[in-house]
């Protein structure tokens, strides 16, 4: 008996068990796994967010600034040539042989980077005169020359930044979307970031713990180098548990009779049948020409563009909060534990929003959450005059108050987008088609995503160009009136892909 029949013959679930477990037994041997793959994934997104952050904003030849720079000059174009080369490798390998692969690559790069880059950086990095004597030489290069200067740096924090969309955005909700049905999904989701996202809790509290990690070493040692490799360590066996759920899942899981019927989305991959493959050229012009992609796609940069812009002024004046690369990380692991805390709360609240209220009451609440926390944050941040006495009365400073607003308007931004935006994004993926499943993902989560984060940065440049300064606070009046307008097309395109998505599943194709 298939999956589908056994859903649909199941008795319907009483009311509280409706609202806080709405899985039938035999889904478990599917939906636990997964949860698990999500909760490893999210586990080392999580610390090597932390991480990248920490070693290019409070670095003495980087900074804040050089955000920026690095998401529209490295990280972007690093996004294009992976999907490039994705969309060539889905063709020759099957799916389970990409995720190992990729996975296996990014395991051994932050291991690399940890015990082999990063012991050798005074061979490796410039010094910090040489990097602002090209700089006084070279004012036009002044937003990449920073980049370079701390190279291994910036390698690791474009690694990092990829493995959010890659494993997170792409292989396991590609993976997800092949393997789980609609109606499953409407209970499915919700679960998954609820379950995975008590990661970010230990995550957190680990990234905490390791970055003090290296205080006792003896003298010499260098303190951060010692965390950095018990973080690395924590990030391969994350890892490695991630590809050994992933497996479990593929060679037994879905060999279950009751499975089988949904793997079969593959077929058009693989060329058994269905639509014939598609070559990279081809793919990118069916991508790019569908307007339902378009609009998953605007969600997806609307969302990339404000987190960002708000990030940037929030990190600027983290950085001035928290000098040392430790403090500046474990201040991050605490964030990192408070974002899980409030995700798992706001899943559980609003985790009955798509199945009570449809697609566009889950799909929006996120942008609705970004414009109204960030709008609090500026007025934060422009009122120095009102907050720097409640600050002194608090007794901390100005910028100790200001990381503590930007961090609760991050938490709760991320714990909606965690919460509703995507799931109700992944949801919007099912009905399609194997191809646009594949590889118009891979266009929408990684060139997407970053996409959206290099638009926040090119805007950023520009108004450091106009502005003639590199100072992040200085054109922070600005970023407010970018952030409202971002958001505004965020909510429209929430309206556009909600007619499609809606006549999509009215026509019974999932």
């Amino acid at each position: 008996m298939s999956t589908q029949q056994n859903s649909s013959q199941a008795p319907e679930f009483g009311k509280l068990r409706a609202a806080l477990w709405p899985i039938h037994t035999h889904e478990l041997k599917k939906f636990l796994p997964m949860c698990l793959v999500m909760f490893f994934i999210l586990f080392n997104y999580t610390i090597l967010r932390n991480t990248k952050d920490a070693l290019i904003v409070a670095d003495p030849a980087a900074g804040a600034a050089v955000l920026s720079s690095l998401k529209l000059y490295v990280v972007m174009p690093s996004a294009v040539l992976f999907v490039v080369l994705y969309a060539k490798l889905t063709n020759m390998f099957s799916r389970e042989a990409l995720f190992v692969g990729i996975v296996s690559v990014f395991v051994a790069f932050f291991l690399l980077f940890a015990f082999v880059l990063y012991p050798n950086l005074d061979v490796l990095h410039p010094s910090l005169e040489r990097v602002n004597e090209l700089r006084a030489a070279f004012p036009r290069f002044q937003a990449i020359i920073p980049v370079w200067g701390v190279w291994t740096y910036s390698l690791f924090y474009t690694l990092s930044e990829l493995w959010g969309s890659v494993m997170l955005s792409l292989l396991f909700w590609q993976f997800a979307n092949d393997i789980i049905r609609t109606d499953e999904a409407k209970r499915f989701y919700a679960l998954f970031g609820l379950v995975a996202n008590i990661s970010l809790i230990f995550a957190g509290q680990l990234n905490k713990y390791l970055s003090k990690a290296g205080v006792d070493v003896p003298e010499g040692v260098d303190p951060w180098g010692v965390s950095l490799r018990y973080i690395s360590l924590a990030v391969a066996a994350a890892g490695i548990a991630a590809i050994a759920l992933y497996t479990y899942l593929n060679v037994v899981v879905l060999k279950d009779p009751r499975f089988q019927s949904e793997t079969d989305t593959g077929a058009a991959k693989k060329g058994k049948g269905g639509k014939p493959k598609l070559g990279i050229g081809e793919s990118f012009k069916y991508i790019f020409t569908n307007p339902y992609i378009g609009f998953i796609a605007l969600l997806v940069i609307g969302y990339g563009i404000s987190v960002n812009v708000i990030e940037v002024v929030w990190k600027n004046n983290l950085k001035i909060a928290y000098t040392t690369k430790a403090d500046y990380n474990a201040f991050m692991g605490d964030f990192s534990t408070m974002t899980g805390i409030a995700t798992m709360l706001l899943i559980m609240f609003t985790k009955g929003l798509v199945r009570k209220f449809g697609w566009f009451t889950g799909a929006i609440v996120t942008p609705l959450v970004t414009i109204i926390t960030g709008g609090l944050f500026f007025f934060c941040i422009f009122g120095a005059d009102i907050f720097g006495p409640i600050a002194a009365g608090l007794g901390m400073t100005l910028p100790v108050l200001i990381a503590y607003i930007g961090a609760a308007q991050n938490i709760l931004t991320k714990g909606t987008k965690y919460s509703n935006f995507d799931p109700t994004k992944e949801m919007a993926f099912i009905p399609l088609d194997a191809e646009l499943k594949s590889k118009g993902k891979a266009a929408v989560d990684v060139i997407g995503g970053r996409l959206g984060k290099a638009g926040g940065s090119l805007v950023q440049q520009i108004l450091f160009s106009i502005m003639s300064t590199t100072e992040v606070m200085v054109i922070a009046p600005y970023l407010t009136g970018v952030v409202a307008l971002v958001v505004g097309a965020w909510a429209a395109a929430v309206f556009g892909l909600n007619k499609r998505y809606t006549a999509l599943i009215a026509k019974g194709k999932h």
